[in-house]
Parts: C-alpha cells; structure tokens; sequence
C-alpha cells in the first residue's frame, strides 16, 4: 500500500469533524498563485459595485436554478 493510501485509510478512520479539520488544513497548505488570488479579488470587488449601483439585478436561488432548467430543455 503506498504512502497516499496509507494515509487516506487512517483519515477515513477518524471522526467526521476531524476529517473536516485535516481537509481544511491540506487545502489551505497548497501553494496559490498571487496573482490569480488578486484577480479573483478584484472580480469580486466590481461584482459588488455592480450590485451596489443597481447595474444588476439579483435573482432569488430558486428563481435562478428554474430559468436555467427552462433554458436547457
């Protein structure tokens, strides 16, 4: 058995809460690309201005998910 499947073998093992705590802690451990975080920073930035100077309207969940299934039949 390879190290990885050692590995995940033991973490299925543990309680739900701690299996959240250890896939919190590997994702946060991977290396991110600055720039891309900065981007996605600035997208989220505009998409709030958007939002905030009425250039958009939002669309409750439910109505949204019922116009795109409507779309795609």
């Amino acid at each position: 058995m390879s190290t990885v499947e050692t590995l995940e073998a033991e973490a299925l093992q543990l309680p739900v809460s701690e299996r959240a705590r250890l896939i919190e802690r590997l994702i946060a451990g991977l290396d991110s690309d600055p720039a891309i975080e900065e981007a996605w920073a600035a997208e989220v930035e505009r998409r709030h201005a958007e939002i905030d100077n009425g250039a958009v309207s939002l669309l409750p969940g439910p109505e949204a998910l019922a116009t795109l299934k409507a779309e795609f039949r």
